[in-house]
């Protein structure tokens, strides 16, 4: 039986959550359940409520807050103790370089999110249960 992985996706552009959605759906390894939301907030009150949530993809820049060295640190305040990965459409600002220093597992560039990269980051920061 493939293993169902809950993934929350953070982006205040619904265009990413149809185009992770379809990579999602290419993924072999792992059946993948996307769960979306546009805001931090909504992020934190989705884990406050218990929902289950085995990593989180972040997006670099949400309103109202500046930038992942922002929303990271919020999303582990609240508990969140699992992977956290930053996507961003660039990864040229020097604070990408300390991404761990914020509580960020890993980042990567949007164009490089294709089904072969999300099994590794699958296989590297999901635990099988």
């Amino acid at each position: 039986m493939t293993q169902i992985i809950h993934i929350l996706l953070v982006d205040d552009d619904p265009a990413e959550n149809v185009i992770l959605r379809a990579l999602m759906k290419k993924v072999t390894s792992a059946s993948i359940e996307l769960h979306y939301c546009e805001t931090i907030d909504g992020a934190l009150d989705f884990i406050r409520a218990g929902n289950p949530v085995n990593m989180v993809l972040m997006d670099n820049r949400l309103q109202p807050q500046a930038d992942f060295r922002e929303t990271v640190p919020a999303m582990r305040q609240q508990g969140f103790i699992g992977p956290i990965g930053v996507i961003s459409s660039s990864l040229a600002d020097p604070y990408f370089q300390k991404f761990e220093e914020y509580g960020a597992d890993f980042r990567i560039d949007k164009s490089e999110l294709d089904p072969t990269a999300i099994e590794f980051i699958l296989r590297e920061y999901v635990s099988k249960n």
